[in-house]
This record gives structure tokens, C-alpha cells and sequence, in this order.
């Protein structure tokens, strides 16, 4: 009896009970997300952003990377190491941080198309930088802007009991995991209260980028949806834009 006791609990012990699972505020603050791969990702983007060849207006590039570092320095301020708390205000600076950078980065990337249109062979090469300047960026900021959106951000996440989060925009592979073997459901959301970091997000956006469709990670809501899709066609158009440039230059 006990053998066939301790079978029954082997197989059907891949959903351990809710006590088991850490979901209190004070034992998830302690998993909370680290600074600074978001911080140095925001950085690069706005090198790239900055450092944009000169048909991208130098008024434009200089008070979008203005605004943005002025956004980002309160928001470190108040979590400089780990994400562990947030106020109304910090919230509203990150979140906006993430669209300023997405929107800045089309208005490069409709300047992009015409100059990769109407420009002559002498500026090929520059505009080719300019483009991987552009679709880099592109990559950053919608991950940044992911991070931000889903479940209520990075440090809701990982400090508010799950029960207490907003809807997912998106689902991830380890949200399914539980009912995998041992070593794979041990990382899955409901055994070991795995939550998205940074770089599941630029993973996403990475892919995004490159298959032009979902891969592992599914929108869930509209405005997943519709980010996805923006960020799909930007890259496709720019792909298919900078393919006949090079062509035109080897020609």
C-alpha cells in the first residue's frame, strides 16, 4: 500500500499545493529582477538613436535621447539595483520611456525609407549602417516596451502575489511546463514561480524581428497583437528595403 501511496504521489505530485509555491509579497520581493539589463540595453539604443547618420534630423535625435536619459534617471533612482519597488510616477516614466523610444525609432524608420529610396550609390554604405542602426533600436525598444506592458510591469511581477496581477499580454513556454518532466516543470510558472525577465522579452522581440511572426512566446491580448504585428512589418519593410539597396550597390 505504501509503494502504491508513493507512486500515486510521484505521479500526480507535478502540481504541488499552493502553499508550496512562494506567492506573498514578502517572498517574491526577494526574486525581484536586477537593473541593469534593461539599463544598458536603453543605453545602446539611444547610442544608436544618437549617432544616426545626418539625413536624421540632429534636432530630433538630440531631444529624443534628451528626453529618454531624462525619464531613465529618476526611474533608477528609485531602484537602482533591483526592482523591488515602484511609485505612481516611476511607473508612468518607465512606461513612457519605452513609447518615446518606439515612436522615435519609426519616425527613423519612415526617414530611413526614403533615403534608401531616393538616395545615390555614393551614400549606400552609410545608409546600410543607418539601417541596422534603426532595426537594432527597433529590437530594444519594443522589448523595452513588452517588459514594461506585460502583467504590470517588472516589478509587479516579481513582488505582487500572482492572484493580484493584471491580465498576461503574452504567454510564455514555461507558463505550460508544469506538466513536463522534472527537470523542465521545476522552471515552469506554477512549480517554481518563474516570471519573464528582460531578456525573455528581448529574446521576443529578437524573434520578432527575424521570423516575422510568433515563435515560442503567443500575444494574448490586442495590444500585444498589435505591437507584434507593428514590429513585424517594420522589420520585413526594412529587410526587403536594405536586400535591393545592396543590390543596387553591387550592380
Amino acid at each position: 500500500m505504501t509503494d502504491l501511496l508513493g507512486q500515486n504521489r510521484h505521479v500526480t505530485g507535478n502540481r504541488p499545493a499552493a502553499a508550496d509555491r512562494p506567492t506573498s509579497p514578502v517572498d517574491r520581493r526577494a526574486r525581484a529582477e536586477r537593473r541593469w539589463p534593461a539599463v544598458v540595453a536603453l543605453v545602446c539604443a539611444l547610442i544608436l538613436y544618437g549617432t544616426l547618420p545626418s539625413q536624421f534630423p540632429l534636432a530630433l535625435r538630440i531631444l529624443v535621447v534628451a528626453i529618454c536619459v531624462g525619464l531613465l534617471i529618476p526611474v533608477i533612482a528609485v531602484s537602482p539595483l533591483r526592482l523591488d519597488r515602484q511609485t505612481r510616477w516611476s511607473r508612468a516614466l518607465s512606461v513612457s520611456l519605452a513609447v518615446v523610444l518606439v515612436i522615435s525609432n519609426q519616425l527613423a524608420f519612415g526617414i530611413l525609407v526614403v533615403v534608401l529610396v531616393t538616395h545615390k550609390h555614393p551614400s549606400g554604405p552609410a545608409d546600410l549602417v543607418a539601417a541596422l542602426q534603426v532595426w537594432v533600436t527597433n529590437i530594444i525598444a519594443f522589448a523595452a516596451l513588452f517588459w514594461e506592458l506585460d502583467r504590470g510591469g517588472p516589478v509587479s511581477r516579481r513582488v505582487d502575489p500572482r492572484p493580484e496581477l493584471p491580465h498576461a499580454d503574452f504567454r510564455f513556454p514555461q507558463d505550460e511546463d508544469v506538466d513536463a518532466v522534472v527537470e523542465v516543470a521545476s522552471r515552469s510558472s506554477e512549480r517554481g514561480d518563474w516570471m519573464p525577465g528582460f531578456i525573455d522579452y528581448a529574446y521576443l522581440s529578437l524573434t520578432n524581428s527575424m521570423a516575422y511572426s510568433p515563435t515560442d512566446v503567443m500575444p494574448l491580448s490586442p495590444r500585444a497583437k498589435a505591437l507584434m504585428g507593428l514590429q513585424s512589418a517594420v522589420a520585413f519593410i526594412l529587410v526587403a528595403l536594405v536586400i535591393a539597396r545592396a543590390v543596387s550597390l553591387l550592380g
